[in-house]
């Protein structure tokens, strides 16, 4: 039987990772425990990190490209000091058994707040084996959270990113193929037969929903976000150094908003500008390079004039995909607005 994507690169990972451990530019914010898909936003005039929380299991994990190597089950929140050179862990915020309607898999988190409530946003597979978003809340940045009855009436997929614009108002971003099952979704309707594409087929779009006031119900259904090239064509299914994947991300710079993303199996983080939240965006360039591991995840946050980067990498694993570790550098656009872009190692 031929291995899948996912095994191939860790047996190659688990070669590299010795060479690549000695050649990182940053060490993991924790060595504690793994974490992953980091979210950062700055609340209280610190930086919190919300990521996922990866664990080892005694019958090891089953490598697979639809992620069940991936069996989280609960959410820790850290902090950085103010010159951040280092990191708290404030516990467990939010577990599987927390979460009423969730069976498994609790992957990439974010969160958002608004007045004096924090909203903890999270993917998890229901009851019937689907990925939906749902949402807990706390008075605390570092919650405890308190999960919703149920997820969030018309989501669907994984990597839920928010994104709070200059008039107030919240965005939701999500999607993810493969495992995160957004072949499944076309215009918002589950199908169980994913939809096949051509190389030349313009590829899945990642989705956006505007947040209604109460931050728990979607204003009006997910929309697809438009991805075009230079030319003005929309980005291919079978260019897969920029199609979208997972781990949408927003933020805005000098008036531009910057929609960034993981393109999967090529293991890019990439972006692409436009002048509103909802798109289209034209797309621009590589943020970060492919890291040690099967996935790349990222978060981009403004503290004290400088923009930093959340990635996550698994060197501190030896090359374990399914074990990573957060890490972050300094994210430099140039006066044109470019983002240089980040090698996580000297090379």
């Amino acid at each position: 039987m031929p291995l899948s994507h996912a095994e191939e690169v860790q047996i190659k990972d688990a070669e590299r990772a010795e060479e690549l451990t000695t050649k990182q530019k940053s060490k993991p914010l924790v060595e504690h425990m793994y974490t992953a898909d980091p979210s950062a936003h700055v609340f209280e005039g610190k930086i919190y990190v919300y990521p996922s929380h990866d664990i080892e299991t005694e019958e090891g994990p089953s490598v697979n490209d639809d992620g069940d190597q991936y069996a989280m089950r609960d959410y820790h929140v850290l902090s950085l000091s103010e010159d951040l050179s280092t990191a708290t862990d404030h516990g467990v915020a939010l577990t599987l058994d927390d979460i009423p309607w969730a069976s498994t898999q609790l992957w990439a988190p974010d969160a958002a707040k608004r007045g004096d409530t924090y909203y903890f946003y999270f993917p998890a597979r229901d009851t019937e084996g689907l990925f939906r978003i749902g949402v807990a809340t706390s008075d605390k940045p570092y919650g405890p959270f308190a999960a919703e009855e149920s997820f969030i009436p018309g989501t669907y997929s994984i990597d839920p990113a928010v994104y709070e614009d200059d008039d107030g108002s919240f965005y939701l971003y999500f999607g993810g193929l493969w495992g995160g099952q957004l072949e499944h979704w076309e215009h918002n309707t589950y199908s169980s037969s994913a939809k096949e594409l051509a190389p030349q087929d313009p590829a899945f779009c990642p989705r956006v929903a505007k947040l209604n006031d109460d931050m728990l119900t979607l204003e009006s259904p997910p929309q697809n976000i438009l991805i075009y090239d230079e030319n003005g064509e929309l980005i291919k299914a079978g260019d897969n150094h920029r199609r979208f994947f997972e781990a949408a991300w927003m933020h805005k710079h000098n008036g531009v908003y910057y929609f960034s993303y993981s393109t999967g199996d090529t293991h890019k983080i990439v972006y692409a500008t436009g002048s509103s939240p909802l798109g289209p965006f034209t797309y621009q360039g590589t943020i970060l390079e492919p890291v040690l591991g099967w996935t790349n995840h990222h978060s981009i946050v403004s503290y004290q004039d400088k923009w930093y980067l959340f990635y996550h990498d698994s060197t501190l694993s030896k090359g374990q995909s399914h074990l990573r570790s957060v890490k972050m550098a300094e994210l430099i656009h140039d006066e044109q607005g470019k983002i240089i872009t980040y090698n996580a190692y000297h090379v």
